[in-house]
């Protein structure tokens, strides 16, 4: 495994939250999303509710990038602080809607009201690669199929 794929692994596992981008309108929008990826950092699982500006612009382009970082904001950040930008397609997993659930509630336990609720959906995001970014660097990183 190389460093870069170690700072993936290790930053995607010990973070609850990214920053999910979808472009609605011809323009981008940005929202906070609690996050759960899957062990082999194919997939990343998150929780919607069908009734947002996100759901619907993901219904009109697949297209999507989710950024996951971890900053501390000090100084320190110029060094050491590292960001992902995970880029690939986002649609509901409803064929899959049970697995993706326990995936999600493994990481977030106390979201379960939400995930349940009955406007939420469940949300698979398969990655096509990610670009791991330091300060100064910016790596891409391809997962094996």
């Amino acid at each position: 495994m190389t460093r870069h794929e170690e700072l993936l692994r290790e930053v995607v596992s010990t973070q609850y939250f990214a920053v999910l981008n979808t472009i609605g309108q011809g323009l981008p929008h940005s929202n906070l999303v609690s996050f759960a990826a899957t062990d082999d950092l194919r997939s990343i699982v998150f929780v919607t509710d069908r009734n947002t500006r996100k759901y619907r612009n993901i219904q009109d382009n697949h297209n999507i990038s989710l950024l996951i970082d971890n900053r501390t904001n000090q100084p320190s950040d110029t060094s050491q602080a590292i960001a992902i930008a995970a880029i690939g397609t986002a649609r509901e997993g409803i064929d899959s809607k049970s697995l993706l659930r326990d995936v999600f509630l493994a990481r977030h336990p106390q979201l379960r009201h939400f995930v349940d609720a009955p406007d939420s959906a469940i949300m698979l995001v398969t990655i096509r690669l990610y670009l791991v970014a330091a300060f100064d660097k910016t790596e891409t990183v391809t997962i094996s199929q």
